[in-house]
C-alpha cells in the first residue's frame, strides 16, 4: 500500500526524507501495511511552496528509542528520488488524490487533509509521480541542449512504457534525475570554484557528484550532491578535498595537491557555493561521511600522477 508523508522542512521531528520518517501511533498501522512499498512526500502549503516534491520506498518500522508512542519508518536505502519538478495539491482546482476531493468535485477542507499519513491509490501515485518524474526524462535530457539528439530520441520514436515503478529502479534514470536536481540547485555552478562554464551548445559544464556513493549506501537526494566541475568532481571522489564540519570551509590534502592547482581551481575565498535553496545544502552527515571515509585517500587505480611526488604538508591534511 502506497501512502502520501506529510514532511516540512526543519521539523521538530526526527525527518530524514532520504532516511527515516518520524511519526506517532495513530499512524502505526498504515506505515506496516506500507513497508515495502512506496510513499510519496508532501510539504503543506502552510509549510512551504513544493507540494509533492518527492517519492521513496519503506524498508522497516521500529519504536523510536526512548520515546514511547513514536516510531520511525526506515527508508530504503537508494530509493530515495527527489521530483524533477514539484507537483502542486491542485491541478485546475481539483486534488491530485481523489480522498481529498468531494462528491461533487470540491476541495475537501480539514479532516483527511490535515492527516500526516494518508493512503495513496495507485492510480493516484502513478499520476502524482508522472508529473513530478516525466516517463521521457532521459529523452528531455537529451533534447535541453543538443540540436541533434541520439538516433533513439528521433521524432516519431515511440516512448517506452514502463512501469512507473521499474522506471523509478533503474539506474540509469535515476541517475539523470539527479544530476538535473543538483546542478539545478547550484544554478549551474560549480559549487568548489564558483564558476558557470557552458560549452559551445549551451550546456553547462558543470557535473553531479554524489558525496556519498550510492554504492556505500548513499541516496539520491539533492543534500547527497554537489554540482562540480569535471576536474573537482575528480579530485573529490578521489579524497584531494572534501568540506570541513562548518559545511561551507573546502578542505584540501595539501601533501597530495600543490598550492598553485589549489589557487587555480577553487574560490578565492575557500568557500563552498550556497545552494539556492537552503533545503538543499548537504548534509553533515554526508558530509562527515566522506571526510572520515574518503578524504585523504587517493584510489590505488587513479594515482594522482599530476601532482608533485613531494608536495609540502599543510594544515588541512587528514
Amino acid at each position: 500500500m502506497k501512502l502520501v508523508l506529510l514532511h516540512k522542512a526543519n521539523s521538530i521531528y526526527e525527518d530524514e526524507p532520504d532516511v527515516v520518517y518520524d511519526f506517532p501511533r495513530a499512524y502505526l498501522k498504515a506505515m506496516q501495511e506500507a513497508v515495502g512499498d512506496w510513499v510519496v512526500y508532501y510539504e503543506p502549503v502552510k509549510a512551504g511552496p513544493r507540494g509533492y516534491f518527492a517519492v521513496a520506498r519503506i524498508d522497516r518500522v521500529i519504536p523510536k528509542p526512548g520515546m514511547a508512542g513514536r516510531f520511525l519508518a526506515l527508508i530504503t536505502p537508494g530509493s530515495f528520488l527527489a521530483f524533477d519538478r514539484h507537483v502542486p495539491r491542485l491541478m485546475n482546482g481539483r486534488p491530485l488524490e481523489a480522498a481529498l476531493t468531494g462528491a461533487a468535485g470540491q476541495v475537501l477542507q480539514g479532516g483527511r487533509v490535515q492527516l500526516a499519513v494518508r493512503r495513496l491509490p495507485e492510480p493516484d501515485f502513478a499520476r502524482i509521480v508522472n508529473l513530478g518524474l516525466p516517463e521521457n526524462l532521459e529523452e528531455l535530457e537529451a533534447r535541453r541542449y543538443d540540436p541533434h539528439p541520439p538516433a533513439q530520441f528521433d521524432e516519431g520514436a515511440a516512448i517506452f512504457e514502463r512501469p512507473v515503478v521499474e522506471r523509478l529502479s533503474r539506474r540509469p534514470y535515476r541517475e539523470i534525475a539527479f544530476a538535473r536536481k543538483v546542478r539545478a540547485a547550484y544554478g549551474y555552478r560549480c559549487a568548489m570554484s564558483g564558476l558557470m562554464l557552458r560549452n559551445g551548445g549551451g550546456r553547462p559544464e558543470v557535473q553531479a557528484a554524489h558525496i556519498r556513493p550510492v554504492a556505500r549506501q548513499g541516496s539520491d537526494s539533492p543534500r547527497n550532491g554537489l554540482a562540480l566541475s569535471g576536474t573537482l568532481h575528480w579530485m573529490f571522489d578521489r579524497g584531494l578535498i572534501s568540506v570541513a564540519d562548518d559545511g561551507e570551509t573546502i578542505l584540501v590534502s595539501r601533501n597530495k595537491v600543490p598550492g598553485e592547482v589549489v589557487s587555480r581551481l577553487l574560490a578565492p575565498d575557500g568557500k563552498l557555493l550556497p545552494p539556492l535553496d537552503p533545503r538543499d545544502a548537504p548534509h553533515p552527515e554526508n558530509l562527515r561521511w566522506h571526510r572520515e571515509n574518503v578524504f585523504g585517500q587517493v584510489l590505488a587505480d587513479a594515482p594522482a600522477d599530476w601532482l608533485p611526488p613531494q608536495a609540502p604538508g599543510g594544515i588541512d591534511q587528514p
